[in-house]
């Protein structure tokens, strides 16, 4: 499994092809190998993103992409991810409208044709999960309430849709993370690592290894699957995102993964 930068970490600093240059090498100069490209200037054209990575030896294995290009601009987004040398075709989030009962069934009835197409081209679309994919709803068809996150397995054969696991949003749903990285084995190519931590009753983001997650079992476990990529991201942080993610790679690469 190779360590990689997940960009929506350091969004700020991305937003101009130069802040865009000088932002992958100080990714690179940590020791980083691969990133995730998401919320980076729309302006910055995809051979220059994947210049702009090779210059700096980062190979691009996932992005998070606008949802309403994945629906209707697939073909044209399949050859953007061919210049970048990217796989994976990410959706960060289900729309809100899909996570209402009366609509969630239309989310698999919307993609299915996309990822078929993804699939197709040699690809994998990649949905990204937060907490609330693990809230149970009723959905017609089932004969009992089911969390949204096993709407999505059952409505996608693992060839159309793999997921980016997330480690905090897992446990901020209440649920165990090494228990869903089994159920999702052989779907999870990429996964995001990022720690949770506590102040007072609060919840917060923390680099890898510096809050309260199990990762020596989380990365054990890892081992085991199709993982191949270990994305660090931290929405949100403590200080500057630079240093959360120098942080982040200097405790994985002491484990053994860089």
């Amino acid at each position: 499994m190779k360590t990689g930068a997940q960009l929506y970490t350091v969004r700020a600093y991305t937003q101009t092809e130069e802040d865009f240059a000088r932002t992958v090498k100080r990714i690179a100069d940590m020791g980083y190998t691969t990133v995730q490209i998401s919320a980076i200037g729309k302006e910055i054209r995809p051979e220059r993103v994947r210049e702009i990575c090779d210059e700096n030896g980062l190979k691009i294995v996932l992005t998070h992409s606008d949802v309403n290009r994945i629906l209707n601009d697939t073909d044209r987004l399949i050859e953007e991810h061919n210049i970048l040398g990217c796989d994976c075709i990410g959706l960060g989030a289900m729309p809100e409208k899909y996570r209402a009962p009366e609509w969630i069934r239309y989310f698999a009835e919307d993609f299915k044709e996309p990822a078929k197409k993804i699939a197709a081209a040699g690809k994998r679309f990649m949905y990204h999960n937060h907490n609330f994919e693990f809230q149970k709803i009723s959905i017609p068809g089932y004969e009992k309430p089911v969390r949204i996150i096993e709407y999505l397995m059952d409505s996608f054969t693992p060839e159309e849709l793999g997921f980016t696991l997330d480690t905090y949003w897992v446990a901020a749903a209440g649920g165990d993370v090494c228990d869903w990285i089994a159920r999702l084995s052989g779907r999870i190519p990429c996964v995001h690592l990022k720690d949770m931590a506590v102040e007072g009753f609060q919840q917060v983001m923390a680099p890898v290894m510096e809050g309260n997650l199990n990762f020596p079992a989380i990365l054990s476990l890892l081992e085991k699957t199709d993982c191949e990529y270990l994305l660090v991201e931290q929405d949100t942080c403590q200080g500057s995102p630079f240093d959360c993610l120098k942080t982040s790679y200097d405790n994985l690469a002491a484990a053994g993964y860089r």
